[in-house]
């Protein structure tokens, strides 16, 4: 989720730029992973890296690549939107100021976009983790992967699930309750 943040905000400012030449690959990179299954994402990184590139890499690093490149296309749109929805008053204003373009978007605009995309920020965060289980296909060891073992051990289809169901939702209601948490701080400040 970090490095998807990293990297979604990079792509986002590209796709902001006035020039052609750098919002272009970053439109085609935004638009291809949404466009393409996790699942698909998932294989080609775990597949490729063996057969075009020759590595060895194991699955767990492959599977991160692939969460990471999935969730920071998504991210790039919601920061994408979000400096979007700030008022162009606020740029004219930094602008007449004597703000420069990165002094306006460091101090100005990242600040109030943050707080705006917040709330979709919390639910990318949620949904990467639900998505998580994909990478059992290429046997990560992960929540799911571990249910099916269990599964094959003790002929239960059941139970298993229930217990990764309750473990998803442990991990995805309490990040939830951290970004009401976050969010309701920041609005203490409007």
């Amino acid at each position: 989720v970090v490095c998807g943040a990293i990297i979604g905000s990079f792509i986002a400012l590209a796709k902001l730029s006035k020039f052609k030449i750098i919002s272009l690959p970053a439109t085609i990179y935004i638009e291809f992973l949404r466009g393409t299954p996790m699942l698909v994402q998932v294989f080609i990184v775990f597949f490729g890296t063996t057969a075009l590139l020759g590595l060895d890499i194991s699955a767990l690093i492959c599977g991160t690549i692939a969460l990471v490149i999935n969730s920071s296309a998504y991210i790039a749109e919601i920061i994408r939107a979000g400096i979007n929805a700030v008022d162009k008053g606020q740029t004219e204003a930094a602008q007449c100021l004597g703000l420069n373009y990165s002094k306006t978007m460091i101090h100005i605009i990242l600040p109030q976009a943050f707080k705006n995309i917040l709330p979709a920020l919390g639910n990318e965060f949620v949904t990467l983790i639900k998505e998580s289980s994909i990478i059992s296909t290429i046997g990560v060891g992960e929540i799911m992967f571990n249910a099916q073992v269990v599964q094959g051990i003790t002929f239960d289809p059941f139970t298993p699930l229930i217990i990764a169901a309750c473990m998803y939702f442990v991990l995805t209601f309490s990040l939830s309750r951290l970004m009401s948490l976050i969010e309701g701080r920041l609005k203490a400040s409007d």
